[in-house]
């Protein structure tokens, strides 16, 4: 890849004048997502084959030490986060600013309510409405949509869920990790190849003519449910492709060159928060980043149809 390849997640949301949602309340609630405890231990983070974009700042490879953690198997899905939304009475960042962003493709929503395609990404729209209940719009809902991962919801929502769940978000570290499975190096959780020798497609991600035509050859035009495909050598499902994931860190491109070797928490500022793992949009003439060392951001208040969230806890060595 060159610098030229763009980020497939959606333009940060102009916020100007519009106050931010309250913090979920304080009590803590049930998650019930399936968890994978993980014993830690050191791996080589980073782009080991030479595929980054050199300003996602996926090297230099180093070593790096997590300690024991406990992490979601899968992305939260609707149904869970539909449980945070009825204890608490939350409501997301999208419902407060009143919109969210859709892919051109998956539209659901009145001729009114679409803002108009966001400047360079044309593909994506400001489209009033959308949100986690109502992701191509005011038109869509979440019917048979139980297990798939939420979207529509910001850095913040989800932080705002961890806190309500006794939870947090993952570092960059300890998300790369789980996502390697175990397999040092690798380009994707499962290997070095993408399409599996049975012809079979391991991840749920853009095939075609990216943004006009999606072959479908892997069966889904926008999200999977979480349980698709096969799990990776530590038993987490998708980490690549369907949606991107949020991480704690803020994100920087330069700092790999300075991280600390053993649980590294990302820069102490930033503009924009980690995303990792790319999502169902991602194209290799386009959004190369459905891999494990790939490395995207935004802002904490955006939103956009193609970003969800699994979380992390600390367990005892």
């Amino acid at each position: 890849m060159t610098d030229e390849h763009p980020s497939c997640c959606a333009p940060s949301r102009p916020v100007t004048g519009v106050p931010s949602p309250p913090p979920a309340p304080a009590e803590r609630g049930p998650h019930d997502v399936e968890q994978v405890v993980l014993d830690g231990g050191e791996f080589a983070m980073g782009d080991s084959v030479g595929d980054g974009n050199a300003g996602d700042g996926e090297t230099p490879v180093h070593r790096v030490r997590v300690a024991p953690y406990s992490i979601d198997a899968t992305s939260v899905t609707n149904a869970d986060f539909a449980r945070f939304v009825e204890a608490t009475g939350y409501r997301t960042e999208a419902e407060t600013y009143g919109f969210s962003a859709v892919f051109h493709l998956a539209l659901q929503a009145e001729p009114h309510e679409v803002m108009g395609p966001a400047s360079g990404t044309p593909w994506w729209a400001g489209v009033r409405g959308a949100d986690w209940r109502h992701p191509g719009g005011s038109r869509s809902d979440l019917d048979g949509l139980d297990d798939h991962p939420v979207v529509h919801v910001s850095w913040n929502d989800a932080v705002a869920y961890c806190r309500w769940a006794g939870r947090r978000l993952p570092t960059e570290a300890e998300w790369e990790f789980a996502s390697r499975g175990g397999l040092e190096g690798a380009r994707y959780p499962w290997g070095d190849e993408l399409i599996g020798d049975d012809g079979e497609w391991r991840c749920n991600i853009w095939q075609g003519v990216f943004p006009e035509r999606n072959d479908l050859e892997d069966g889904f035009l926008t999200t999977a449910p979480v349980r698709t495909f096969r799990p990776n050598g530590y038993g987490l499902w998708q980490t690549v492709g369907n949606v991107w994931e949020w991480c704690g860190d803020w994100f920087g491109p330069r700092y790999y060159k300075f991280s600390h070797d053993a649980d590294p928490q990302g820069p102490s500022l930033g503009a924009a928060r980690v995303m990792r793992g790319g999502s169902y949009l991602c194209h290799d003439s386009y959004c190369n980043r459905y891999r494990n060392a790939a490395r995207s951001s935004n802002t904490s208040e955006s939103s956009m149809g193609n970003a969800g969230f699994r979380t992390v806890a600390v367990t005892m060595p």
